[in-house]
């Protein structure tokens, strides 16, 4: 009898001391998509932030739906047509592309007014309500976009823009930041402040832009800020970051290994029931 006793109190105890399964979506553009497309980093990465997380925490299973260069408007627009399900968590990574491609940011108003895809703030409320439809119990984190360097596409030069250490059609990118920031705060939501928090800065996306010095035409490995004033040729030029020039990122704006662990870090510690 005793031992019966004993064998139901150890059952307990490792029932209880087992978490409960989480499904989670992430929603986001490139840097959520090539967590599971690694072969389009030139293997330059080998895990991304959703696999960082679920192999720390083995009961979370994600599912991805990261869309490469797609905005926060692009997603709002097709919403219905994503296959989106009822998950118990929700991450939402965008924004660096709406800057980019100069979305307007517009205020707090378009969002608490529903004024639709005409801005992120009207974009981020269709996203929010379809998340809340799916399973109102769910926990949404939203996650600010990280600050850029010079970006330049790994197999199209052509591919390239500036980073976020100056305005894109007079927006900055800690304008979108400060929106979401904005919406997290009015909707109680947990925001993990990237932008803020991670510490990727222009000062550390890449320890080198390697560009051709205009007055000799030879290259030099320029670093912050110092490459910004130096023009790339995406015709004639070689790629400017060779990997030792990876820093937090590996292209300018996607992150590297080191640079998922911090969004990694940074979700985990607004993601309430992790541990």
């Amino acid at each position: 009898m005793k031992r019966f006793f004993l064998f139901v109190i150890l059952l307990t105890v490792t029932l209880g001391a087992t978490p409960d399964k989480i499904t989670w979506v992430a929603i986001g553009d490139s840097i959520t998509y090539l967590n599971d497309h690694l072969d389009e980093t030139g293997h330059r990465v080998t895990k991304g932030y959703l696999t960082l997380v679920s192999e720390r925490y083995p009961h979370v299973t994600y599912i991805n739906k990261g869309y490469n260069g797609w905005t926060s408007v692009g997603i709002a627009e097709q919403i219905e047509k994503l296959g989106l399900v009822p998950a118990d968590v929700y991450t939402v990574f965008l924004g660096t592309n709406d800057w980019w491609q100069g979305k307007p940011v517009g205020t707090l108003a378009d969002y608490e007014q529903n004024t639709g895809t005409g801005t992120i703030s009207g974009a981020f409320r269709i996203i929010i309500s379809k998340l809340r439809q799916l399973n109102p119990n769910a926990q949404i984190i939203l996650m600010t976009p990280i600050q850029r360097g010079d970006f330049v596409y790994l197999t199209n030069f052509k591919n390239n823009a500036f980073g976020s250490y100056q305005p894109k059609n007079g927006q900055t990118l800690e304008q979108v930041a400060d929106a979401i920031r904005a919406i997290g705060k009015h909707e109680h939501l947990a925001v993990a402040d990237l932008y803020h928090k991670s510490g990727i800065t222009p000062k550390n996306v890449v320890r080198y832009k390697r560009l051709r010095d205009p007055a000799t035409g030879a290259y030099r490995n320029y670093t912050w800020p110092a490459y910004t004033s130096v023009p790339f040729d995406p015709a004639k030029d070689e790629y400017p970051y060779p990997a030792d020039a990876i820093d937090l990122t590996y292209d300018g704006l996607h992150p590297s290994d080191a640079g998922y662990e911090r969004i990694a870090k940074v979700l985990v510690k607004k993601w309430k029931g992790l541990k």
